[in-house]
């Protein structure tokens, strides 16, 4: 079995699945890493290049790959479980999967304080990737997440090494 974060975009489903995988001895996966090294190119650039629909088939792809892992810690992206092929594969594989619940104020203080963002990371809707779209998006996805969650951490005031010791106990 292995360790399954999920989150909007800035929750800090790398940052924190990193070091959890070190305090776990296991390995880390993060699957929109999994669909660069795999496209040969960024997120933002695949968005520009083919759309969207060609990201989510990647992904499809990335996910039916990291749910034959066991004992990982597997970061899935914010936009991960709209797809049900996504949701299916990950029910299935019977992983733990913990929601990183954030303040959507505190997420888009995240997102804009990242310099790679801008970079790597296309907007996901006409509002510019500002706060109205984390609230947009985020009111769409939270019932996906709860409905895939085995646990919720509300990570919005806590640093990621608090915020292992808690998963850890989680698990």
């Amino acid at each position: 079995m292995s360790i399954v974060l999920i989150g909007y975009r800035g929750s800090g489903k790398t940052t924190i699945g990193k070091r959890l995988a070190d305090r776990l001895w296991q390995p880390f996966v993060d699957v929109d890493d999994l669909i660069v090294k795999n496209a040969g190119k960024s997120i933002k650039e695949i968005f520009e290049n083919h759309g969207e629909p060609h990201f989510r088939d990647l992904e499809q792809q990335a996910v039916a790959e990291v749910c034959k892992l066991s004992e990982h810690v597997i970061g899935l992206g914010g936009g991960t479980l709209g797809r049900d092929a996504n949701r299916k594969a990950i029910k299935d594989a019977g992983h733990k999967v913990i929601y990183l619940k954030c303040d959507p104020a505190e997420l888009h203080k995240r997102i804009s304080a990242d310099p790679q963002t801008a970079e790597t990371r296309p907007n996901l809707t006409s509002l510019g990737g500002g706060i109205d779209e984390i609230r947009k998006l985020l009111a769409e996805r939270e019932p996906l997440y709860r409905q895939m969650m085995t646990a919720e951490l509300d990570v919005t005031k806590l640093a990621p090494e608090e915020a292992v010791v808690y998963i850890a106990r989680m698990v």
